[in-house]
């Protein structure tokens, strides 16, 4: 048993006899069934505290022949997998935290030949048997003395692969050398059983190709068949509280929303520590400070800061994720950055529009401070007027809301390019902020009748509010919005809906530079005996 050839289960063990442990084991049928296969490199990046490294430490307990790890896998799901046998400590395994080379800046000189050195004193150690290599040799002839001498292969398995990334933001000579040593590394090599890599984010790219094109990438932008072990599903954190009597709407609020594929994932640190402490409250964004989104979402992007308004609003923003380069400096436009915030965790991904949205209240508290201070002025006081504009809203005081609706925008207009109807959302979605607690996230461009109304709020189950439906005009008239509502029967969404529903009708005079809103209480249809 070696630190970082063959090693041992204590960690795994940790885990697997926690107070708290969610039976996350048949990642290992995915990975056996990639075995000694070209799709045998699996890159999954997940954002900190995700479980990378449990994961990790399980696939080590589960593969390395250094170990005996049967009693940790006993009743756990993956013991029934046929292949489970097959490959239980069978293998020997190179198991490399990247992290645990690179303890400050100054370890970017040396820790590619540490990591080299590390490894291959153990193989001497582990195959005495073999030739052809020493303490100084490199890592891949070290490996393929192996493999010639004796036929036998490894299971990489590379934690934090992208802390590099992270410490050496700038120095991109040391980036494109560690890049080189992994694909020299792993690339093309015989020896190469499986490689199983794990990061915060996907595998580094240089204009649109991967230097380590041969990983198949499973991110928070792209899960595809992985995503159930990138959190916690619905059902394990039902099953959780009700083990431990924890209010499961309530852990819904807080820690759910991120979207991968089919799947609603929750943030399994959160979650623990909730189930832990029996107190709701912010403990994944508690770990790092919220600077560390800030320094984000300030970038001086055109439309970056709409995007993050539109969001804190409850509301969506399209973006295009595909020229991301995978790095934390490499911004070029809003969506870059919105992009690595979906990687980080403070934003979710919905792939069939190819919007990005604030999953949870959790992450929402976290923009909260983010927001709250230089830069954007009068952003929290004007979320902090939208209870009283709801409430005009509901009493169907159209000019009490336009009066809001003008303040919300003064107070703004330093941080808006208020100039079409894009900004006209922004502002809206800022003065029906506190919607969320007594309504569903606003549905923008609703398709209804022959159109798409603007913006729809449907209430929450057992709530009695009147849902709104709101149509925005530029420079013409509110009257005229309500009128739109009806002739184009955007109502017809919400027939099936029982309770009031208001038309809201807004409209911004470009001359005056004033809001004006209309709104009427719609008639339900009689309906037929």
């Amino acid at each position: 048993m070696g630190i970082y050839v063959n090693p041992g289960n204590g960690l795994f063990q940790m885990s697997r006899f926690s107070h708290i442990y969610v039976d996350k084991t048949m990642l290992i049928a995915k990975l056996n069934a990639l075995y000694k296969t070209e799709r045998r490199f699996v890159c999954v990046s997940r954002p900190r505290r995700f479980g990378k490294s449990m994961a990790a430490n399980m696939l080590s307990a589960y593969y390395s022949c250094g170990c005996n790890s049967a009693r940790l896998f006993a009743g756990l799901k993956i013991e029934s997998d046929q292949t489970f046998q097959e490959h239980l400590n069978r293998h020997h395994v190179i198991r490399i935290d990247i992290q645990r080379f690179l303890d400050t800046e100054k370890s970017l000189d040396s820790f590619i030949k540490d990591i080299e050195s590390s490894v291959v004193k153990e193989l001497i150690i582990q195959f005495p048997q073999c030739t052809g290599f020493g303490p100084d040799s490199r890592l891949r002839g070290a490996l393929d003395q192996i493999f010639i001498q004796v036929g036998q292969g490894f299971i990489f398995i590379i934690d934090e692969w992208d802390c590099v990334f992270r410490i050496a933001k700038k120095r991109k000579e040391k980036q494109k050398e560690y890049l080189n040593f992994l694909r020299g590394l792993l690339k093309g090599s015989e020896y190469v059983e499986l490689a199983y890599m794990t990061g915060i984010l996907p595998v580094k790219k240089y204009g649109e190709h991967s230097a380590l094109n041969m990983f198949d990438e499973y991110s928070m932008i792209a899960p595809k068949n992985m995503g159930e072990y990138f959190g916690f599903t619905k059902e394990e954190v039902s099953e959780q509280c009700k083990n431990w009597k924890l209010d499961e709407e309530e852990a819904e609020k807080w820690y759910d929303g991120y979207c991968l594929g089919n799947l609603h994932i929750y943030n399994p640190k959160s979650v623990v520590d909730a189930l832990t402490w029996k107190e709701f409250q912010s403990y994944w964004t508690g770990t790092e400070t919220y600077e560390a989104l800030k320094v984000y979402i300030d970038r001086n992007f055109d439309g970056l800061k709409e995007a993050v308004v539109v969001m804190i609003g409850n509301g969506r923003f399209k973006i295009n994720t595909r020229k991301f380069q995978n790095d934390m400096t490499t911004f070029r436009t809003k969506d870059d950055v919105l992009t690595l915030l979906i990687h980080l965790g403070y934003l979710t991904f919905d792939k069939g529009p190819q919007e990005a949205y604030i999953p949870n209240r959790e992450v929402a508290q976290e923009f909260m401070n983010a927001v709250d201070g230089p830069g954007w002025d009068g952003l929290v006081q004007a979320l902090g007027r939208s209870e009283s504009l709801l409430k005009s809203t509901w009493a169907m005081d159209g000019n009490a809301v336009a009066e809001g609706l003008s303040v919300i925008h003064n107070e703004t207009a330093s941080m808006l390019k208020y100039n079409n109807e894009n900004s006209l959302t922004c502002v809206i979605l800022m003065a029906y902020y506190s919607a969320k607690a007594y309504y569903i996230n606003p549905i923008m461009e609703l398709p209804s009748g022959k159109g798409f109304a603007d913006v729809a709020y449907l209430p929450k189950r057992n709530m009695d509010y009147p849902a709104l439906i709101i149509e925005l005009k530029w420079g013409k008239s509110a009257q005229g919005a309500i009128s739109q509502i009806k002739e184009k029967g955007y109502v017809s969404w919400v027939e099936g809906y029982t309770g009031d529903i208001l038309l809201v009708g807004v409209n911004y005079d470009k001359e005056k530079k004033v809001h004006q809103c209309a709104i009427e209480q719609y008639q339900l249809p009689a309906r037929a005996e």
